[in-house]
């Protein structure tokens, strides 16, 4: 092509074919997609009982889990009793629960110390399903120079256990209680509970316990290993939604409450975070097992 005269624009050239990336997939929602459920873990206290009866048709869910041969476990925050203890418990009320098949705050807190320190020491403030637990994982339960201090459910919360408690945390010994929760139930209403005597101790010391049970998603992990389940197909059943529910939201589970217990439905919604779903009681789940 010639020169152009003076005052004439060269044309520009066309610019480059630029290549549309391709539109993202849209965002996955697991909750909405999850996998059949395969694996079930439930609360005891306000799901399968209530104020020391079985809700109706509980043992039905039971035996319907038993029956299905679905792995299964029965959880509980409370450390007093052994699952041995709860087996038979469990029984007068006309449950068939395994023995094998309770995992309590117990279980989980001694699992986790074993792992943290094998062979360890500890000051133990509770009843026999805490002791009988750390002793089972190797625990030397002494009061002199403990490694750990560990704060259960007792019965009758002793005044010169908590002052020595208070005494060895401010030695140097480790602060582990096995729940936070500050209430338990009973017939004639609320009682005290390990999370109220720990704040107690971390007043008088101005140190913060490790809380192992719920809903510290470490309870529902342990729970999950101990029956070889995986968090994408298990799912929670709990009647709390700041215990129950927010743990297995946290380890990943589908969550169902039950309103048989703590929470309502509209307190339900007062939380931010919610259930994968809200149901009246476990009879509700039968068809689906």
């Amino acid at each position: 092509m010639g020169q152009l005269p003076d005052g004439v624009l060269r044309p520009r050239p066309p610019p480059p074919t630029r290549h549309r990336r391709p539109p993202r997939p849209p965002l996955r929602n697991p909750m909405i997609e999850r996998k059949p459920v395969a694996s079930w873990l439930t609360d005891m206290d306000g799901v399968l009982v209530h104020e020391g009866q079985p809700v109706p048709g509980a043992p039905e869910f039971v035996n319907r889990l038993r029956a299905s041969g679905k792995p299964f476990l029965v959880l509980t925050n409370n450390s007093i009793y052994t699952p041995r203890d709860l087996c038979a418990r469990l029984k007068r009320m006309g449950f068939e629960v395994p023995e094998h098949a309770i995992w309590t705050a117990a279980l989980a807190t001694a699992q986790f110390l074993a792992d943290q320190r094998p062979g360890g020491t500890a000051y133990v403030i509770g009843e026999a399903g805490l002791t009988t637990a750390l002793h089972a994982v190797g625990y030397v339960l002494t009061d002199f120079e403990p490694d750990y201090v560990v704060l259960g459910e007792t019965r009758t919360y002793s005044f010169e256990a908590i002052t020595k408690a208070v005494r060895l945390i401010n030695g140097g010994a480790r602060f582990i209680c096995t729940n936070p929760d500050v209430t338990g139930p009973s017939v004639e209403g609320a009682l005290p509970a390990a999370g109220s005597v720990a704040a107690m101790i971390s007043k008088a010391t101005g140190v913060e316990p490790y809380f192992v049970g719920k809903p510290n998603p470490m309870m529902m992990r342990s729970a999950l290993n101990t029956i070889e389940a995986h968090s994408e197909n298990t799912a929670m059943i709990g009647d709390r939604m700041d215990t129950d529910i927010l743990c297995g939201l946290e380890a990943g589970l589908e969550t169902i409450l039950v309103l048989t217990g703590i929470s309502t439905r509209e307190e339900a919604e007062r939380y931010p975070y919610r259930p994968s779903r809200i149901v009246d009681s476990v009879v509700d789940l039968i068809d689906e097992i």
